[in-house]
């Protein structure tokens, strides 16, 4: 296993502390698509959005050569204002996969047209009120409600000049922990990726690669990889990675914990998940360079749920595709944490990648030879 790097990137720390703190439930991606189009400034020669939302970033290397995607989703996931009770509390959707254990109790930030943000907490039945067999149960989202200060006759809501569309998020901070290297906030699902392809693109600056890579920030991969769909297909890319979070399995009670991701073990390459079953020879190509180049990593294999680089490799006739990940503890929730050096390893890796994806190892990889 490669020494780990003493030392962070304080340039690199304040990037992922701007991603993750910034507005962007599913649809409403608009903060982190200007922050990704602020940072590719300068490492990129043509930056453009497609129709659905995603932003794409192109690093020309040589002409007409192999066309690699990065992509990485910028929502998280969210809830949306649904209705107003009479009293003025706030009824919300879910936006993404949520658990109600992790939901209660917790503040929220909810945005309105007019862009004022507005601080509430989900509340319920306090648990004095609760009958044992309400007890039992993981109290559901429907039952749950937002209190942005109503009282009396007061309608905060009214007031606030909050409607039913409004988008909600989670209302979280960015904290170093332990040695520094142990990073909390939220949204991690996934600005781990955004960031993945801004820092690809910077290494890949002043370097001559046989390819164009395109740096994509998704839009929707939380309610259905949408924006990898309609990207890759204006794109028409010759190989495909997405990059995003995986489950760690270090924390008490895994059961994977014996075999499974662990934080700071090194970037996660994935042999299947729920939406893709990845092309082996560019499977094989990233652990071979993994291992030449003395980059730690681990191999994940989730039986549920998917990522951009399923939709991204049933693009027009298909195309080779691999997702790279990064261990996440507390996914789907308003608080998780990832390690620094699983993503400035995954950085590393997926550059000197993109250095051996020419012309004669992407026909290998395409014709399955």
């Amino acid at each position: 296993m490669a020494k780990r790097k003493e030392t962070v990137d304080q340039r690199v720390m304040n990037l992922l502390k701007n991603l993750t703190g910034a507005f962007g439930p599913s649809s409403f991606e608009g903060d982190v698509r200007e922050l990704f189009k602020k940072e590719v400034r300068g490492y990129s020669d043509k930056v453009w959005t497609c129709g659905l939302g995603s932003i794409i970033a192109r690093k020309q290397g040589i002409a007409n050569g192999p066309k690699i995607m990065i992509a990485g989703h910028m929502d998280e996931v969210g809830f949306m204002v649904r209705g107003i009770t009479s009293k003025g509390y706030i009824k919300f959707n879910p936006v993404g996969g949520w658990w109600g254990h992790v939901v209660l109790g917790q503040k929220v930030i909810i945005r309105t047209r007019k862009g004022k943000e507005i601080v509430g907490i989900i509340g319920a039945k306090a648990p004095h009120v609760l009958s044992a067999e309400e007890r039992k149960k993981v109290m559901s989202l429907e039952k749950m409600f937002i209190d942005v200060g109503s009282y009396g006759d007061y309608n905060a809501p009214e007031k606030l000049g909050i409607r039913v569309g409004d988008p909600i998020i989670p209302l979280s901070d960015f904290h170093s922990l332990g040695d520094g290297k142990i990073l909390l906030a939220k949204a991690w699902d996934n600005r781990i990726g955004v960031a993945t392809a801004i820092e690809v693109l910077r290494k890949l600056k002043g370097v001559r690669h046989q390819n164009i890579v395109f740096g994509v920030g998704t839009v929707q991969e939380e309610v259905g990889l949408r924006g990898a769909g309609t990207s890759a297909y204006e794109i028409a890319p010759d190989i495909g990675f997405a990059v995003d979070v995986t489950i760690a399995a270090d924390t008490p009670g895994s059961e994977d914990s014996e075999f499974a991701e662990q934080c700071g073990n090194g970037p996660s390459i994935s042999v299947m998940d729920g939406s893709l079953m990845p092309n082996t020879i560019l499977r094989d190509l990233v652990i071979d360079t993994a291992e030449k180049e003395k980059i730690p990593y681990q191999l994940g294999a989730l039986a549920k749920g998917g990522t951009d680089g399923g939709r991204i490799a049933m693009t027009r006739s298909g195309v080779p595709s691999l997702t790279l990940s990064v261990a996440s503890r507390y996914i789907h929730s308003h608080n998780s944490i990832i390690h620094y050096d699983d993503f400035d390893n995954l950085v590393k890796l997926l550059v000197a990648v993109i250095k051996k994806l020419d012309k004669k190892a992407v026909d290998k990889i395409k014709k399955m030879i």
